[in-house]
């Protein structure tokens, strides 16, 4: 008996001391060389609109005036990384009586697609995007919110993404590797970073929390509007900040700005950084990049996100503010 208690209590400290002993990401942001660094003690996921360029082979362009190679068409990926399609990390649910689409899975079943991407429970997680553009940025956040939602905080997402990994004169590889079954357990939601429509209704009623509508100026103004949205226009009282604004032009990759230039978009924007924040767009996905940059990066954590947002608001007939249309 005391030879089993011993090597019990042998077993429960070496699970201790592995758990201790674990990698931590450095922040909510992390470059390509910690990624190389450290790429062996994480689990990669890589996030990209087109799923089929994870494996073909990048194409490059020499530039005529540097001699430079310069990547016209992603291909590859990160080695041991695991693809994630953005368009079924998302699902249909029925609230109220209607069904709103492109929602958060419930805990069960983004538990499932975790595990079936590899992750492991106590392994830090890291999102690579394709890194092209602003919509790239959005889908990297967007997988980031759900895991913090499902109480994920060893998560970070490489600045730059498959592009930028690229742009510094990374290998990528075309095979891609079987993902082995992950352990991943999610925690209760936390509402404190989801907000409904009703928490839009009492934000607006009491006036205690501000509305960023991340979409494009066009679609805020209701001069134009995605199918999904049934009305022309945002929530009245909202503030427009486009999504487009938070990433880098050109150059090797779609990166992230300076945090002071965050500060100074938002608060042209008619913003206040650090106050309480609900961030939108047609359906949850644009708004993550908004809701990313304010809470993660500016650290304000009063900031939630409208998962259903036009799609749902109008969907509900709520009331819209929009520019006069002819």
């Amino acid at each position: 008996m005391k030879v089993a208690t011993k090597w019990m209590a042998t077993g429960a400290l070496m699970a201790l001391s592995q758990w201790a002993a674990a990698l931590q990401v450095p922040g909510p942001v992390v470059d390509g060389e910690w990624l190389s660094r450290n790429q062996a003690e994480v689990t990669v996921l890589d996030i990209r609109p087109d799923t089929k360029s994870f494996t073909a082979t990048p194409q490059f362009e020499t530039d005529k005036k540097t001699g430079k190679k310069v990547l016209v068409e992603l291909g590859g990926h990160i080695a041991d990384a695991v693809s994630v399609d953005p368009k079924m990390i998302r699902v249909e649910r029925t609230l109220g009586g209607l069904k709103v689409k492109f929602m958060l899975p419930e805990r069960a079943e983004f538990e499932k697609m975790a595990r079936s991407w590899g992750v492991q429970s106590g392994k830090p997680i890291v999102i690579v995007a394709a890194g092209q553009d602003a919509t790239d940025f959005n889908d990297a956040t967007r997988l980031y919110w759900q895991f913090k939602v499902f109480g994920e905080d060893n998560i970070t997402l490489v600045n730059g993404g498959t592009s930028g990994w690229i742009g510094e004169g990374r290998e990528v590889v075309g095979v891609a590797s079987k993902a082995v079954e992950g352990n991943w357990t999610g925690k209760p939601e936390r509402m404190d970073l989801l907000a409904t429509s009703e928490d839009v209704e009492k934000a607006i009623a009491a006036k205690s929390a501000q509305l960023v509508d991340a979409r494009t100026t066009s679609q805020y103004l209701g001069l134009g509007k995605r199918d999904v949205v049934y009305a022309y226009g945002h929530i009245p009282g909202a503030h427009s900040v486009s999504n487009e604004l938070l990433v880098t032009n050109g150059g090797d990759a779609a990166r992230m700005l300076p945090a002071v230039t965050y500060r100074d978009i938002f608060k042209a924007s008619g913003v206040d950084p650090q106050a309480s924040t609900i961030t939108y767009c047609n359906t949850g996905h644009l708004a993550s990049s908004a809701w990313f940059v304010l809470s993660e990066v500016l650290g304000n954590r009063q900031t939630r996100l409208y998962d259903g947002s036009m799609h749902e608001w109008t969907l509900e007939k709520r009331a819209v503010q929009s520019v006069a249309r002819q």
